[in-house]
């Protein structure tokens, strides 16, 4: 027998990775794996979706709203986007909301010809930079951060396009995995951190650039090496490869978060296995905040992992008390309440008959702003629990990320305004413990962080921001408890 609850909502209450890019080189059916690549990203955005293709004379592009498969299904649309070279987006909006005009990749006419982007990140100086151009007269044709990129590479007095896209590269903070086509062939390239993730791969004789190694095995595309911090990869039409290095070679800072919820487990980051790191989270979590109890329950689907190695560390069975329809459509997208808690309803269901009268562990990946965290604990109490103990598999997110992802403001993260006392009393459990900062490290190999240079990106947890955030007071004015420290080691791109 099984409990619904009607009011849990999944996708509402989770930080969310923006976008996802695919693009290949060289290949006779080049949309086709594209479409097929980010179909594997989806996780990444689901708002928008679109390929731009070349064909050695013309650029072609298709965008829309929703899923991959809802807009590139049919072999009609595929033959609409002919050529050996095609790059692609899903998105979900951050820098200018949604909208089909800010569905990427993002396409020009320059002096030089054709030039099509399309962005995994967020540009920090976005808003800054497009004012400048704006009172020289640029005209913008979308409210999206990527666009300055264009422009910045159009208005560039150098006298190449590689030197022209160089240039307007360091004209940029924050974070940017890019995958660009001209007519001479594509340019992949990343941050000087690398914040956001990007891997090459090979499809035969193509050459294949993607946010996640698992879009390359989804289309049959062998991994080469992941796109280096600062790095930018040209491959022209004849498949001759050239590396840059423009923005310097310092270490880099990717981001934390990837291998605590928004790659899929079956993803490889930095030559280590995702779901290896994700158990690895939940025998640290079990080691640094044991608890009595009967059974560990995952939130699905991003808690399992976590689950399994807290189960396996503590020796508490790991059981499935929550279940969920993989045959329902995300219920954010409904268009009424009643619509969107039907969909709940349908989606999540807790295990009664598992859960009656026990102590139970649940295991999730984060808390973001607890409204989630204390309806899941509800719903346990509901279905007849005894205990209710909580424990996330991160530590807790009390700042925003300015590098791609949906953050909401401080104010509403529960961790930027609550200690964990206060923030198990919201969540109503029994007991709530996070995996500290230096367990996450050791989860993902390193025997610690090192707080003078910090080997990833991890401000969301610690408020150490490794790039200046130009745009950001000027958008938090309101939020006077907002602290955006800098760290001083780290080399920043002006």
């Amino acid at each position: 027998m099984n409990l619904t609850h009607p009011f849990l909502d999944l996708d509402g209450d989770k930080l969310r990775e923006e976008c996802g890019v695919f693009g290949v080189i060289g290949a006779a059916e080049a949309a086709a794996a594209c479409a097929l690549g980010l179909h594997a990203l989806q996780h990444r955005g689901q708002e928008a979706v679109g390929i731009t293709s070349f064909d050695g004379a013309e650029f072609y592009t298709r965008r829309g709203l929703g899923h991959v498969a809802d807009n590139f299904a049919t072999g009609v649309s595929i033959a609409e986007l002919p050529g050996i070279m095609a790059a692609g987006h899903v998105r979900y909006s951050t820098t200018g909301g949604a909208g089909l005009r800010n569905v990427q990749p993002l396409y020009a006419d320059l002096a030089t010809g054709g030039f099509a982007v399309a962005h995994n990140g967020n540009i920090s100086n976005a808003r800054t930079v497009r004012q400048e151009l704006v009172r020289k007269g640029a005209i913008f044709q979308s409210t999206s951060d990527t666009e300055v990129i264009i422009h910045l590479v159009a208005t560039s007095r150098y006298p190449t396009l590689l030197d022209k896209f160089i240039d307007a590269l360091r004209m940029l903070e924050g974070a940017w995995s890019l995958i660009c086509m001209t007519p001479a062939g594509m340019i992949a390239c990343r941050d000087p951190l690398g914040i956001r993730p990007l891997v090459m791969g090979r499809l035969g004789d193509a050459v294949t650039f993607a946010s996640e190694t698992v879009a390359l095995d989804v289309v049959g595309a062998e991994f080469e090496r992941q796109v280096e911090p600062g790095e930018l990869i040209e491959v022209d039409l004849d498949g001759k490869i050239t590396s840059h290095h423009p923005l310097g070679n310092q270490p880099g800072r990717p981001c934390i978060f990837e291998h605590v919820y928004f790659s899929r487990p079956d993803s490889i980051l930095d030559k280590r296995s995702v779901y290896e790191s994700r158990k690895q989270i939940g025998v640290e979590l079990a080691r640094e905040a044991p608890v009595s109890a009967e059974i560990v329950v995952p939130v699905p689907d991003s808690g399992v992992p976590a689950a399994i190695g807290f189960s396996q560390q503590s020796g508490i069975p790991f059981e499935l008390g929550i279940v969920r329809s993989h045959y329902v459509g995300r219920t954010f997208i409904q268009p009424s309440d009643s619509a969107r808690h039907a969909g709940v309803k349908r989606k999540h269901n807790v295990n009664r008959k598992l859960v009656e009268g026990k102590s139970i562990v649940l295991i999730d990946d984060s808390i973001v702003r607890g409204t989630t965290s204390m309806k899941i604990v509800e719903m346990m109490r509901d279905a007849g629990a005894r205990e209710v103990h909580f424990r996330v598999a991160s530590p807790p997110t009390g700042h925003g990320c300015y590098y791609g992802v949906d953050t909401p403001e401080r104010s509403k993260l529960l961790a930027g305004r609550m200690d964990v006392q206060a923030m198990c009393a919201f969540i109503k459990a029994d007991s709530l413990a996070f995996v500290s900062i230096e367990g996450l490290y050791r989860a993902v190999g390193l025997e610690g962080r090192n707080a003078a240079r910090p080997q990833y990106c991890d401000a969301c947890f610690t408020g150490d921001y490794p790039t200046r955030l130009t745009d950001i007071a000027e958008r938090h004015e309101a939020d006077a408890q907002l602290s955006l420290p800098v760290n001083p080691a780290v080399p920043q791109v002006a």
